[in-house]
């Protein structure tokens, strides 16, 4: 399992990429990947890499949030606070 701070820049950086292609062609990923896999082409030829790129990226970033919560559970369990669940992932 992937520890929780490498998780978590996984994401931020995922996140910064998903939003360059969400300002670029103006939907959010999840619509994007919604309307990806109904299999209709782009209209546009050009947008074909940036569309197969934009969906490998949103599949990892679903990867890596299923990963993040995951890895959570067991902290949850065995932290009695906040405090020191946010003390053992900085550790």
């Amino acid at each position: 399992m992937l520890k929780l701070a490498i998780l978590v820049q996984d994401i931020h950086r995922l996140n910064h990429t998903l939003e360059r292609f969400e300002r670029k062609y103006g939907v959010m990923s999840p619509t994007f990947y919604e309307l990806y896999n109904t299999g209709v082409e782009p209209e546009n030829d050009a947008w074909v890499l940036d569309f197969e790129e934009w969906a490998g990226l949103y599949e990892v970033w679903c990867d890596r949030q299923q990963a993040y919560t995951k890895a959570l559970q067991p902290l949850f369990r065995e932290q009695p606070s906040f405090a020191s669940i946010i003390q053992s992932v900085a550790a």
